[in-house]
């Protein structure tokens, strides 16, 4: 294996995800040095953030003992590519992302956004979360999550496409298609 491989190898991202929304708490959670602290003992380098339509900026400074790398940005014309190359997701409640996180097969911690009135979100997350197939943290919890979680116990997500599923709940709820 050659010295670019092994670079490649050694790089383990874990990938934020705020999507269209503004969710200040979350980007301001996984900023902490006990979040960074978690993902850097469980072998992460990078921690990746999507901001969104959020006015808190996180710290760049290398965190915890020097060894986690930190970026952020606020919006792209696909994550696609983000969660593709993370080892974990760590996400708003949105079903876009959580259905596109387990359709690749990813780890993901799904983070409730408590501010939302109606939030629908949070039985959706809770449902995935009791059968198996991810984590579901509050902004204020986050840290224990991820220190107590075990990726292998994750069930893999039946494959198939989500979105008739997401539309299902969408109109269920009344919101208005997309």
């Amino acid at each position: 294996m050659g010295t670019s491989d092994e670079n490649k190898d050694s790089k383990k991202i874990a990938f934020v995800t705020v999507g269209t929304t503004l969710f200040d708490a979350l980007v301001r959670a996984v900023d902490t040095p006990e979040v960074k602290q978690e993902l850097y003992a469980k072998g992460f380098t990078h921690l990746l953030i999507q901001i969104g339509r959020g006015s808190y900026i996180p710290d760049k400074s290398i965190g915890g003992d020097g060894s986690l790398a930190v970026e952020y940005f606020t919006f792209s014309s696909s994550i696609a590519e983000s969660l593709r190359s993370s080892s974990l997701v760590i996400s708003h409640a949105g079903s876009g992302s959580i259905f596109e996180t387990l359709r690749l097969g990813k780890p993901l911690v799904v983070v409730v956004n408590e501010d939302l009135m109606d939030n629908h979100q949070v039985e959706l997350a809770e449902e995935l979360a009791e059968r198996k197939h991810l984590f579901c943290a509050r902004p204020q919890t986050l840290h224990k999550t991820l220190a107590s979680m075990n990726v292998d116990s994750l069930l893999p997500y039946p494959s198939g496409d989500a979105k008739p599923v997401a539309k299902l709940i969408n109109e269920f709820l009344g919101f208005p298609e997309d």
